[in-house]
């Protein structure tokens, strides 16, 4: 079987903060609030690759206490929102698809595991004619559960026919470091998403500061 590597998609292969954070303002007007997000605060770029009810959140809390059933309401708006400009702004981090190609040239597996809905993550990599480069691609409804449940990264080597004994998670977040840990595999995390500051803090088994080095990183891992 082949050795596997398995990335998370927002904030990791792709900077879709732009796209999300443009499709939480469309939520906001259609729900009547003046809360807005800034694509350029980092703060906000940051909660964007969390998902659509964490920035719903972050908007409304700071127009005082946050109302759950307007963050409910807003919910399926900023999903439309999102799906009808889903990459004007979205690009791959530099050097990602590159490095994603030289692994499948080696022979590995290659796959994504992703909180982002499927039919978004599927139309997203349409988008930008990139789907062709993995192998499989998981996502939040993919299953019953999702990240960090590892039955979900599982279910993504599954369907990548990975090696158990030869995998990695790639990622940005806590979220994938936990489901890595329950997962019991190892976990790279990059530090040019927004968050990346921090992810140091959470002692992934290795650091990727550009793919041009994921080579170095899935050495350090035992890779």
């Amino acid at each position: 079987m082949k050795r596997c590597v398995i990335f998370d998609l927002d904030g990791t292969l792709a900077d879709t903060s732009g796209d999300l954070l443009a499709a939480a303002n469309v939520a906001f007007a259609h729900l009547g609030s003046d809360a807005r997000l800034d694509p350029a605060a980092p703060v906000d770029q940051a909660t964007a690759l969390t998902g659509a009810r964490a920035m719903l959140r972050l908007g409304l809390s700071r127009l005082g206490e946050i109302d759950e059933d307007l963050v409910d309401a807003g919910y399926q708006p900023l999903l439309d929102a999102y799906g009808t400009n889903i990459a004007e702004h979205t690009q791959f981090y530099p050097g990602a698809l590159d490095a994603v190609a030289r692994l499948r040239d080696r022979g590995d597996a290659v796959g994504i595991c992703t909180n982002k809905p499927e039919g978004l993550a599927r139309q997203l990599l349409d988008a930008l004619d990139a789907h062709h480069h993995f192998d499989a691609l998981v996502g939040a409804d993919t299953l019953p559960v999702r990240k960090p449940d590892p039955e979900h990264f599982w279910e993504t080597l599954r369907r990548c026919e990975g090696d158990k004994a030869r995998t990695v998670l790639v990622g940005d977040t806590d979220t994938d470091r936990k489901t890595a840990t329950a997962a019991g595999v190892p976990c790279i995390l990059v530090t040019f998403a927004p968050a990346g500051g921090s992810v140091a803090d959470l002692r992934p088994d290795a650091l990727l500061h550009h793919f041009d080095q994921l080579d170095s990183a899935l050495a350090v891992v035992g890779l």
